[in-house]
């Protein structure tokens, strides 16, 4: 580092609320989520720019609605091709099901986006770049990591510069598979990996254009296809012995022999080419004091069901407004453990469904590849199995079932823990028409669907300590009086009434992750978790 009279110095220190350590998309996603909140973010990038290799291919609709929290869901919408899903295909090469969202757009988003990387990095980066609340330390290797009882240090080794100090009063470990956060803490991983080696090739130019990706089952060669923003497409093949082996650059020789049946490629057209195997592992702790793992620092898996990132994506989710809600002094640390006993059940679950994906969908076997077809050509005859195939109901629901929130009790709606919609209402306040996660804003919403407007005052006392945004869902197609201040939302194409039937005559109390905490009838305030019910001064900045 050099000063502005171009002495160099030995040594910088830094300070923030939150480091994060990694500018993969899991991390800047963090970033600028908690930058989003007021949160003073630090982040620590080894690599001199972002990443140009076009890794992760898909973003769902749920990611999308995170970007939108974040402020980044216009940058992220101009690179993606808005998909519709995964079409199957059976060993001899004939389609056989086309999974989709069970409710298209129920989140306000496409529900299986493909997408480049590289281009989601750097408009990431360029978002965090123009961020007064985020400092980007790139070219900034981590070395050591030391807790203390108000906070981490962060000790990392820059160009220019002997050492760089972050001091946090927490620290998120982004780092991916390879994480040295993880490996400086001592922190294991269990699970496995596999075989078999893969190739993966990214080209431009290509001719396909469907908004979809496609699974081939062939078990003499299964692969996959998926088409990206103007012409270019992502191939993977599985290898067969002595083909390739991971770490290994393929021949081009072996990348146009596979692509052969699908197109013609010159090598200015390949992007990428890497062979590898996958890893179907999850860390066995995902905090250690002020220390937390997201991404593929906390768990990696095979690509089939195309959640990878996505996974990570819901990590930055659950946790950003958590350290928010604490650094604000209205949560308890101790609400930051259920950050892993709320995601872990769901990732492990993702995990496992990559897996069956791989040994079922991508099996070499012609006897397990016959029976999978025979099956599933049984199942699309009857409506529930064309259902189960189509609308995914064999994909894990991401629910909580137990952390920040208050399991219904008898009589009270059964969706606590279950991500509310995001239908378009009217907002009453502004007069228009808006989505729910913007007419609702950031932080905590207690929403009332249909009852008596005079109970608010009386009702949010007992949520007083989070702040929420009260608002009060019309419902019968009438107007409520005498509403006063209350933001109300309208229905103005039948969504907002289909998400809140149930809750009719209810308060709902939303996260602002927008998972359901707890839900009541008036008069019936349940007792909320120890976490919620606790607010302190605020922490100080640091």
């Amino acid at each position: 580092m050099r000063r502005e009279d171009g002495v160099r110095t030995a040594r910088r220190d830094m300070e923030c609320q939150v480091a994060v350590v990694g500018a993969g998309p899991v991390g800047m996603t963090a970033a600028a989520l908690l930058a989003a909140y007021g949160i003073s973010v630090v982040v620590v990038e080894r690599n001199a720019v972002t990443s140009n290799e076009p890794k992760a291919i898909s973003i769902d609709d749920e990611a999308l609605r995170i970007f939108q929290a974040a402020g980044l869901a216009d940058r992220v919408l101009k690179i993606i091709v808005p998909g519709t899903g995964t079409r199957y295909y059976d060993a001899s090469g004939r389609a056989v099901f086309h999974a989709r969202s069970a409710q298209p757009f129920r989140l306000g988003y496409p529900f299986k986006n493909p997408f480049a990387q590289p281009d989601l990095e750097r408009e990431l980066h360029t978002h965090l770049s123009g961020n007064s609340q985020v400092s980007m330390c790139m070219k900034t290797e981590l070395t050591g990591v030391d807790q203390f009882e108000d906070g981490v240090g962060l000790r990392c080794r820059r160009e220019g510069a002997d050492e760089v100090l972050v001091r946090a009063r927490y620290v998120l470990g982004c780092d991916g598979g390879r994480s040295t956060v993880r490996e400086l803490l001592g922190i294991g991983m269990t699970g496995r990996s596999y075989e078999d080696v893969w190739l993966v090739v990214d080209v431009a130019g290509d001719h396909h254009d469907e908004r979809y990706g496609m699974h081939h089952g062939d078990p003499d060669r299964p692969h996959v296809i998926v088409p990206g923003l103007d012409g270019r497409c992502r191939y993977e093949f599985l290898l067969r012995p002595g083909e390739g082996e991971p770490g290994v650059p393929p021949s081009f020789d072996l990348v146009r022999r596979l692509l052969a049946p699908h197109r013609k490629i010159v090598p200015e057209q390949v992007e990428r080419a890497v062979s590898y195997r996958f890893n179907a592992v999850v860390a066995d702790r995902w905090r250690q004091d002020g220390v937390f793992l997201l991404g593929d620092a906390a768990h990696m898996m095979p690509p089939f069901a195309g959640q990878g990132l996505n996974s990570g994506i819901r990590d930055a989710g659950n946790l950003a407004w958590k350290l928010a809600e604490v650094l604000a002094g209205r949560l308890e640390d101790t609400a930051l453990d259920t950050y892993e006993q709320e995601r872990r059940p769901h990732a492990e679950a993702t995990v496992r469904h990559s897996e069956y994906l791989g040994r079922i969908v991508m099996t070499t076997s012609h006897r397990i590849a016959g029976q999978r077809d025979r099956l599933i050509g049984a199942a699309m005859r009857s409506p529930s199995g064309r259902a189960f195939f189509e609308q995914m109901r064999y994909r894990p629901m991401h629910t909580y079932a137990a952390g920040l929130l208050k399991p219904g009790a008898s009589g009270v709606p059964a969706a606590v823990g279950r991500q509310v919609a995001q239908p378009t209402v009217f907002d009453t306040r502004l007069h228009r028409t808006r989505r729910l996660d913007d007419a609702l804003g950031p932080g905590w919403a207690l929403l009332g669907v249909g009852v008596d407007t005079a109970c608010y005052p009386t009702e949010s006392q007992a949520v007083a300590p989070l702040s929420p945004r009260l608002a009060h869902v019309a419902v019968d197609e009438r107007m409520p009086r005498h509403t006063g201040d209350l933001t109300v939302l309208v229905d103005v194409d039948g969504s907002l009434d289909a998400e809140f039937a149930k809750y009719h005559g209810h308060l709902v109390l939303i996260r602002p992750d927008r998972f359901i905490a707890a839900a009541w009838r008036p008069g019936h305030t349940p007792v909320l978790p120890e976490a919620l019910r606790m607010a302190r001064r605020p922490t100080p900045v640091g």
